[in-house]
Order: structure tokens, then sequence, then C-alpha cells
């Protein structure tokens, strides 16, 4: 049973920084990580991704002040969030895309609250 474990949300001034961190178990491969976020009445969005081979993505509303990062041989992966803001609020889930199956499996989420 795939199980994601997530930590590192919290509530932060506007401006601070936060470290999230999620930490696969179960898998039978490796697989691409990241992150999703939604806020209070908003859709879902992309925050950022990467795959075992290094390729990222990230959401234009957080270019330049996240950083994803993730250790491939632990189905680890992390993200700073710098310069964070009030909108940056939501709750962040991570996910794994296994490349043996290509099922997406989900943590529940952590929530991250910017204050002004």
């Amino acid at each position: 049973q795939v199980q994601l474990v997530e930590s590192g949300g919290g509530l932060v001034q506007a401006g601070g920084s936060l470290r999230l961190s999620c930490a696969a178990s179960g898998l039978d491969s490796d697989g691409s990580m990241g992150w999703y976020r939604r806020a209070p009445g908003k859709q879902r969005e992309l925050v950022a991704a990467i795959t075992s081979g290094g390729f990222i993505d990230y959401g234009d509303s957080v270019k330049g002040r996240f950083t994803i990062a993730k250790d491939n041989g632990e189905y680890r992966a992390y993200l700073q969030m710098n310069s964070l803001k009030p909108e940056d609020t939501a709750v962040y889930y991570c996910y794994v895309q296994s490349y043996s199956n290509g099922r997406d499996y989900w943590g529940k989420g952590t929530l991250v609250t910017v204050s002004s």
C-alpha cells in the first residue's frame, strides 16, 4: 500500500519561509513527485513537480520563490518556500506518479497559512 506523509506546514508571516517534506512508502518503482495546492474558493493548481531525472516544473505564481528537490533513493521530496505571500495560503498536497503503473498517489495535505 502506497502512503505519503507530509510535514512542514504551518503559520508564517508574509515574507517568511517554510519547508515542506513528503515521504512516500510502498512504491515498487520510482516516480515523479510534487505538490499541488488548493486555496479556499479556488481551483487546484500545480505548485511544483520533479522527475527522477531532475526535470522540474513550477506554477507561474511560485517561480523564483519556491524550490523543489527530490531524493530518488528514499522517495522523498522537499519544497522550499521563500518570500511567502498571503495568496500562498492553501492546503498543499504531495503526490507521486508511479513509473511502474502510471497511477497518482496523494498525501492528505498540509495547511500553509501566510499572514499579512
